[in-house]
């Protein structure tokens, strides 16, 4: 299956000679990259939507953990990591 997961950008930088901003999105304890095209207004600190790499929409924060909590819940998150490459923190 594939979601939106909802994150919270730690840090956010340009790559590719400044063309691209990348975020660093932390998804409870694992954190990964997201490009932030789809959203030039996303801040360090925003929540947002990544699906397939991609911040795809602003959430606020309770939304965010309530989604998370029922993606824990019904073991999406365990897929998540499993299936992808993750910095832990």
């Amino acid at each position: 299956m594939c979601l939106a997961i909802p994150g919270k950008i730690k840090s956010i930088e340009h790559k590719f000679d400044g063309m691209v901003r990348m975020a660093k999105v932390q998804f409870g304890g694992i954190v990964k990259e997201a490009s932030l095209e789809m959203l030039p207004s996303a801040q360090e600190g925003d929540y947002v939507l990544v699906h397939v790499g991609v911040a795809i929409s602003k959430v606020d924060e309770e939304e965010a953990m309530k989604t998370f909590k029922y993606l824990e819940e019904i073991g999406e998150i365990d897929e998540l990591i499993d299936h992808t490459q993750v910095e832990k923190h």
